[in-house]
């Protein structure tokens, strides 16, 4: 059975939320259409335009790497996810377990 939209999108932000505390910044856009986008990592602040470094996922996607269900090296090698950019490689701050 499918996950329920609101749940998905409850889940996607409350986890983009604990990623921002956990590596506040600007310099890397995260974004899971069609839930939320947004900005944290430390190192040089985006402003405006296109972000130069952008991750980018599905919902099912994210949260499995946010739980610790999937690495960033396989959800990168399986196409899952599209990283670029400077710093665009989130694997030092998943999984986003509680007691981290």
């Amino acid at each position: 059975m499918a996950p329920d939209t609101a749940d998905l999108r409850a889940e996607v932000k409350a986890s983009l939320a604990l990623l921002q505390e956990r590596a506040p910044g600007r310099s890397v856009e995260i974004r899971i259409p069609p839930y939320a986008a947004v900005q944290a990592i430390p190192g040089l602040t985006h402003r405006r335009g296109t972000p130069s470094a952008v991750v980018e996922t599905d919902a099912v996607t994210w949260l499995a790497l946010a739980s610790g269900e999937l690495t960033w090296a396989q959800a990168v090698a399986s196409g899952r996810l599209h990283a670029s950019g400077e710093r665009s490689d989130l694997s030092r701050w998943l999984p986003l377990t509680l007691g981290d």
